[in-house]
């Protein structure tokens, strides 16, 4: 690097401090950071996605300055220290901290950021149910994450049947998205458990069915009287499926 630098002229720029942040380089992110080499608030979100503490404490202390991706990425990465030390030092946060700790099932570190008063929505809860850590979806509920029926459509799409039961049985709406996703991706214990607990489903269950081929959840369906239309055969065609 520094031959390259003094010796051919090469040009570095924010580029150059924050591969060595994220790469746990610290010796040449200071050596970069003396020569002048410019950085900015995401050389700090870069080493906290790298889960580099020591470069992120370095960058923080001569820069004094984070960006809002320094926590998400903390808890995108489930690393627990970083997030302590970003949000310690007065890192900026906002609600995808917590979507990105429920999506990765990182349950220690969506209730730190929860107890320190990091702001949460309903795609905390959405991911949670997307990514099928029914934990993380029940602890978002009992402390008052709110959800709705996309919450429902998440775990349906991903064939996640515990946290849609969990979702339901404890007041989650649904709507026909529910059963829509659950035929539109194959999923046939889905479907069975939304239609048999009251579940509403319309024509685009058997369109969806149709579409990616799934016989056995358009046999289902037309069985417990949802009809399809039209749509259904030209949907099943454009998909390239031959049902008989």
């Amino acid at each position: 690097m520094q031959w390259a630098h003094f010796e051919k002229d090469f040009s570095w720029d924010e580029e150059a401090c924050g591969a060595a942040a994220e790469g746990g380089h610290l010796a040449l992110l200071k050596f970069l950071h003396e020569k002048g080499c410019r950085w900015d608030a995401m050389t700090c979100a870069r080493a906290a996605r790298g889960g580099h503490l020591e470069c992120l404490k370095y960058a923080h202390d001569k820069a004094r300055g984070t960006h809002a991706r320094t926590c998400q990425n903390a808890a995108k990465c489930g690393n627990i220290e970083i997030l302590r030390y970003a949000h310690e030092k007065g890192c900026p946060w906002d609600e995808q901290t917590c979507s990105d700790a429920a999506g990765g099932g990182y349950l220690d570190v969506l209730k730190y950021a929860h107890e320190n008063g990091f702001p949460w929505d309903r795609d905390t809860c959405y991911r949670a149910a997307d990514c099928g850590h029914l934990d993380v979806l029940k602890y978002a509920h009992e402390h008052g994450c709110p959800w709705d029926a996309h919450t429902c459509a998440c775990a349906a799409a991903c064939e996640f049947v515990e946290c849609l039961k969990y979702a339901h049985e404890n007041g989650c709406p649904w709507d026909e998205l529910t059963c829509n996703y659950a035929a539109r991706f194959g999923h046939l214990d889905v479907l069975k458990y939304a239609h048999e607990n009251g579940c509403p489903w319309d024509s685009w269950t058997c369109t969806n069915a149709a579409q990616c081929g799934s016989i056995d959840i358009l046999v289902y369906a037309h069985d417990n009287g949802r009809p399809w239309d039209c749509f259904t055969c030209s949907y099943a065609a454009a998909g390239g499926n031959w049902m008989s």
